[in-house]
Order: structure tokens, then sequence, then C-alpha cells
């Protein structure tokens, strides 16, 4: 239940991965009269024929909540500062407790020019150093390659529209740092073991192993004015909160019958 409230919760994030659970079976136990032994002596030693009642199970336990990373709907903003990311892969940017992953794209324009999340975190670009940028000043590739107009790049006192932008004097300024975890073990991804932050965020585990840049080839499509939003489906998740309440309200009624039949037994056991 507090998964899929979870994920509800989130719906409107843009670029949240929901949350599946996964189950596990404690062993089952194979039930047999106690009134009979059972044993049959045999000349080569015995064997055991005590009738068998039936299987007992010993219910499930929870076994792993992990996220699921597939592919989220775009939503056109015609922002020049939302991205979205077409394929594996996450946005690097940099926060008080070192590098943070992210899918969520929508960034804008912070103090000194600089490219960063509505928290005010700078994003990290492929060489190592944070985006500065001017608005109407920056386009960027499918590639994740940033350019820049040097005429007004320069002039950080000139404002910049884009109609009069012609981009005569264009340059690649960096590229956006985008990585991905694959070193993960048992030979799952390494993206499965990332451990959520919150504000969109992902950190390295030792399980995932550490981020790495995608090479050329493989690296997700970049598409700016556009935001990858929540890969959750809300009449799915609404349909699992309805199967969850059933469930939980079966298994009590389950065992308040198996209480009143064990209270009669009692009873009766105590007026013999």
């Amino acid at each position: 239940m507090d998964v899929v409230a979870n994920n509800l919760a989130n719906v409107d994030l843009t670029g949240f991965k929901r949350d599946t659970v996964s189950f596990k079976a404690f062993p089952e136990l194979l039930l047999r009269r106690f009134d009979d032994d059972g044993v049959r002596k045999l000349p080569m030693g015995s064997t055991d024929i005590a009738p068998i009642v039936g299987k007992l199970g010993m219910g499930v336990e929870t076994n792993e909540v992990y996220t699921d990373f597939s592919q989220g709907p775009f939503k056109q903003t015609e922002n020049s500062f939302d991205f979205a990311l077409e394929g594996k892969g996450f946005f690097a940017v940099l926060t008080p407790e070192g590098e943070r992953y992210t899918r969520n794209g929508t960034f804008t324009l912070g103090p000194e020019s600089l490219l960063v999340t509505h928290d005010g975190y700078p994003v990290v670009g492929e060489s190592g150093e944070l985006i500065r940028i001017k608005e109407n000043n920056f386009i960027v590739d499918q590639d994740g390659k940033i350019f820049i107009n040097r005429r007004f790049q320069d002039n950080e006192e000139r404002l910049v529209s884009m109609t009069e932008n012609e981009w005569e004097d264009t340059i690649q300024l960096d590229r956006l740092k985008i990585v991905d975890f694959t070193a993960g073990v048992a030979g799952n991804r390494g993206d499965r073991y990332l451990k959520k932050q919150g504000n969109s965020f992902w950190r390295e585990t030792e399980d995932s192993g550490p981020p790495a840049l995608i090479p050329d080839g493989r690296r997700p499509k970049v598409h700016q004015g556009f935001i990858e939003t929540a890969n959750v489906d809300p009449v799915a998740e609404m349909v699992r909160m309805i199967e969850v309440n059933r469930a939980y309200e079966a298994n009590q009624k389950t065992i308040q019958t198996h209480d009143q039949l064990l209270g009669r037994l009692v009873n009766e056991v105590m007026r013999v």
C-alpha cells in the first residue's frame, strides 16, 4: 500500500519512476495425520505411509522494492531550459552531498548564468565544468552538445531575444554529462540498485557500481523543449490499490475466522 500510494502521489512529478514490489513465499509444510504412526515394517527396513492431509502455506514476505525505469511519455513545453532523455541514462547534477543523478530535466537559469535545477543545484557538463549560458543564446542537439553564439555570450549585460539570434558565430560550449550504471551485481543492470534520495534524485550504491559516461552510439537522445512525465499509469495504480485493500480485508477476515474457531475448540475441550 505504501508503494502504490507513493506512486500515485508522484504521478505529476517530472521524470518520476514508479516503484514495484516483489514477494517471496516461505516454504510449504506437508501435513500428515497424528493418530496414525504410518510406519510399515518391511524385510529391508520400514516406510512411512501416514495419510497426507495436504500442504500448509506459511505465507509470503516482501522480497524487494525496486524501481521501474521504463520510458515515460514526453510532453512538449517549448521551454528551452526543459530537456527529456529518450533511452537509458541520467543527467548529472552537483549537490552539497556530491554528484547525484536525475531524469528530471526541468532546468532553469540560476545565479552567475549557471544551468541549474529548480532547487538550485548546478547541472554538470561532460568536461566536468558547470554550464554557463545566456537565455536565448544556447541550443542543445540530440547528442547533448551545447552550442552558443559567441557574439552575445561575452557581454553579460547584453540581453538576447530568440528572434534576433541568427547563430552566425556558433561554437560548442560543452556537452551534457549523461551517465548510466551497468556494473550491477548478479548480472542485473546497475540502475536497479540505485538509491532514491528525493527531489527526483538517485545516488549510487555499492551494488549499482560507479556511474559511467555513455559512449557515442549508445547515448540517449536529448530533446530540448520537452519533459519526460512520470511512467505511472494512474488507472492501473488505482486498481492495484483496490486489490491491496481487498487482499488485506480477506486476510483479516481469515484471521478472525480462525480465531473464532480456535476459541470454540478451546471451549469444547474445557467442557470435556
